[in-house]
């Protein structure tokens, strides 16, 4: 059987339409999966900020043997270490992080972060998609993470 000439070129648009919707369907799922990875590296960051500052309480570099850097860490050095470990698409300056001490209260030489006491970082981001027929929408993800302060 022949073509006739009327169903030329049918199958040219017919394969664009469907290239694009595949498209379009592999790289949703793609900015999807950044979405995923996002969330996932702000909870590990706020889970590694915590324990960082768990470590480096009011009383850790009063020990003789002492190779901790940034003791008794204070709120900025918090924030300035989980932000250093920012990776790959995430921008630190996107990232909002708050340290406190909700189970403290002053200690005798004016620290908050004594052992004992319980450190929580909460860490936001802001993601925005990266493909243009997306919504121009930033999802704030949020995490937080808390530790009993160790010295």
């Amino acid at each position: 059987m022949k073509a006739s000439n009327r169903q030329r070129g049918s199958t040219m648009i017919e394969f664009v339409l469907a290239l694009g919707a595949l498209l379009t369907l592999c790289f949703g799922i793609i900015d999807f999966g950044r979405a995923l990875y996002t969330y996932s590296f702000i909870t590990t960051v706020a889970r590694e900020g915590t324990r960082w500052a768990a470590v480096r309480g009011s009383t850790s570099c009063t020990n003789s043997n002492n190779t901790l850097n940034d003791c008794n860490a204070s709120v900025a050095q918090i924030q300035s270490y989980v932000q250093s470990l920012s990776e790959g698409a995430t921008n630190p300056s996107q990232m909002v992080v708050t340290p406190t001490w909700p189970s403290c209260t002053v200690g005798a030489n004016g620290a908050v972060n004594a052992p004992g006491c319980i450190v929580s970082v909460n860490v936001t981001y802001t993601f925005t998609f990266m493909l243009p027929f997306m919504p121009k929408v930033s999802i704030p993800f949020s995490t937080a993470s808390q530790l009993a302060i160790s010295q």
